[in-house]
């Protein structure tokens, strides 16, 4: 008699499409935390504050491994990026052996652990800029401890964001076929972000924060924010801005975070994009629901002014990822905008972008989740009125829309 496959035989099967998708794609080294010293002519440098919930590795090269820690760790790392001369903007000149030329490769000029949330606090302040700006990135999925670090190095330098760096990196393994493990690495780490948040958000340094997650860190992110919500009755105002790049973020999810959040929330910005390869396998291992950033938000905008909600729509930006999955921070306008953006610590809305500053590739509008999100200030009757007509319209269902009634949700 035929048996139904297990669990693990399962999800491989399922896995396996995105392995197929990565064939031919060059692997990142894993190591390269080996501090190097500066040569002439080095380019910038960039000081990062990097938190973990990593298990710490044998090999110093490594520094962090793909497996949980017993706790949160922070680590002052300085990277070395090449001379923009010598490189291309958006990409990373990643190390090519154990002892990387900072002149031609990524490079960390020095290592520095932390001890205390005190050394933390020294770190911001001797960071601040004039407006105490700070922002916090969070990778995600498939993304080894030097990758996180060397990505957002990148997006701080070519982005030239005049903020704090501040990354928080959980157990990534690294590997395509580990995507369940990871997805619950960012459940293990949860808690440990809504710490640094609110540690960051009672910082006497710190005025502003913008949060960028990429793909399954917008998750974590999200549900973060949700706890700080719940504890908080809302997120702190300096939570302004979260930017949520191709989220692999579950829509009905998503609609219940968003809710759940309080009536204080900072401003959403999502970067989509329709020819989102890898967001198409996550939809189809996560059972067919649709992923917030691989969905077609563009015929909802009507809806969006009432939520608070922006979209960029990357579909037509031509990035080296196969996948498309980094366009986010591979294209050199949605870098540059978002970093123009976070600098000037502005909120990203299609309303802020001029005509003068728009992308050349990138259409920048406020959108809305159909059947997904409702602020307080919408009614039921409006909500369920729109859904109605946009269904009509666009002969397509729009799935329950969340109700606020007397602060209860209702499907």
């Amino acid at each position: 008699m035929r048996t139904a496959p297990g669990p693990s035989m399962a999800a491989s099967i399922a896995v396996a499409p995105m392995a197929l998708l990565l064939i031919g794609c060059a692997e990142h080294p894993r190591d390269g935390m080996l501090p190097v010293a500066a040569t002439t002519g080095s380019g910038s440098v960039v000081d990062i504050l990097v938190a973990t919930t990593r298990r710490p590795a044998a090999d110093p090269a490594r520094l962090y491994s793909g497996e949980r820690g017993t706790a949160i760790a922070f680590d002052r790392i300085q990277v070395s990026i090449p001379p923009d001369r010598d490189r291309k903007i958006g990409e990373i000149q990643w190390p090519s052996r154990v002892a990387p030329d900072p002149a031609r490769e990524f490079a960390v000029l020095r290592t520095e652990k932390f001890r205390s949330e005190r050394e933390m606090q020294q770190w911001l302040r001797q960071n601040r800029t004039p407006k105490r700006r700070e922002i916090i990135f969070v990778h995600g999925f498939n993304t080894t401890y030097s990758e996180a670090v060397f990505r957002f190095a990148q997006i701080v330098h070519d982005g030239d964001v005049g903020a704090a760096p501040v990354l928080f990196t959980w157990p990534s393994r690294g590997d395509v076929f580990d995507y369940l493990y990871d997805k619950e690495s960012a459940n293990y780490s949860r808690h440990a972000l809504e710490e640094l948040i609110l540690q960051s958000a009672a910082s006497p340094d710190v005025e502003d924060v913008t949060i960028v997650a990429h793909s399954m860190g917008c998750w974590l992110t999200v549900e973060a924010l949700r706890s700080v919500g719940m504890r908080k009755n809302g997120v702190p105002s300096k939570i302004r801005n979260v930017v949520l790049a191709a989220p692999d973020l579950d829509v009905d999810v998503f609609r219940r975070q968003w809710v759940e959040m309080g009536p204080k929330r900072p401003h959403f910005t999502i970067v989509a994009s329709k020819n989102d390869k890898a967001l198409g396998v996550s939809r189809l291992i996560s059972g067919g629901i649709e992923r917030v950033g691989g969905a077609d938000l563009m015929p909802y905008r009507a809806m969006l002014s009432k939520l608070g909600i922006s979209v960029v729509d990357a579909s037509a930006v031509d990035v080296a990822d196969p996948l498309g999955h980094t366009g986010f921070a591979e294209s050199p306008e949605i870098v540059r905008a978002l970093g123009r953006r976070i600098s000037m610590g502005q909120t990203f809305t299609g309303d802020a972008v001029s005509t003068g500053e728009a992308l050349e590739a990138v259409t920048v509008q406020p959108v809305a989740i159909a059947g997904s999100v409702v602020r307080a200030v919408v009614t039921p009757s409006q909500a369920i009125a729109e859904a109605a007509a946009l269904g009509r319209r666009t002969g397509k269902r729009t799935g329950p829309l969340p109700a606020i009634v007397e602060g209860r949700i209702a499907y």
